[in-house]
């Protein structure tokens, strides 16, 4: 398997170079970037990457920047964030930018050769704190997504507007005048909100209505 590291720090990539070494039957240490920059010109100059091991904080490019390139053009390279980062913003970034795996850099080497070989099968290696983040953050969209889905009903913009009319008293005849639109029509969205809205009459739509902050 062909690796890069992209590391600006010596130390720690002279580090994990050393303990994949140490499984040369697997790995074949191809290139080490010293940014983001760095790691994106050589795979498009040399297209010859299985795998890239990617810290985040870099200078010139970070490494979701260089994340995002790479995937855009090479998607088949399967891109690990190695970073000391947990924090949701970039977590969240580097899934967007395309990242395949997110492991921290105290994982014992053999988290990270597993996590390698798990890109491979398809899986998304994460370190345990990053995989319960992911899944807290995963919750928390759908939450939204219900909320929003609940608070407005999924009325129509059309529907929207006949309301803010039924605030106001206005009959049908007189919301159908102001929308260009017949009395009936008016009369078929209104059996619509009604239904949306599981109420009875004009004032209780109304009142649910300003209730969800769906006319004020």
């Amino acid at each position: 398997m062909k690796i890069a590291i992209a590391e600006d720090n010596d130390f720690l990539a002279k580090s994990i170079k050393e303990k994949l070494s140490l499984f040369p039957d697997k790995f074949d240490i191809l290139f080490r970037a010293r940014n983001g920059k760095e790691i994106v010109d050589y795979v498009l100059q040399y297209k010859n990457l299985d795998a890239i091991l990617m810290d985040i904080e870099m200078p010139q490019m970070d490494g979701i920047k260089a994340t995002e390139l790479i995937n855009s053009v090479l998607p088949e390279i399967k891109i690990i964030i190695l970073t000391v980062f947990d924090d949701d913003e970039k977590i969240f970034s580097a899934i967007k930018a395309g990242a395949s795996g997110y492991l921290l850099k105290d994982e014992p080497v053999e988290k990270i050769v597993e996590g390698i070989e798990m890109v491979f099968s398809g899986g998304a290696p994460m370190s345990a704190s990053i995989a319960a983040k992911t899944l807290s953050m995963l919750k928390n969209a759908q939450n939204v997504i219900q909320i929003s889905e609940q608070s407005n009903y999924n009325l129509t913009s059309r529907e929207i507007e006949i309301l803010e009319y039924l605030k106001l008293g206005y009959d049908y005849n007189k919301t159908a005048e102001k929308l260009f639109i017949s009395p009936f029509t008016v009369r078929k969205h209104i059996e619509n909100i009604y239904r949306k809205l599981q109420v009875n009459n004009k004032i209780q739509a109304v009142q649910k209505a300003i209730q969800n902050q769906i006319i004020k």
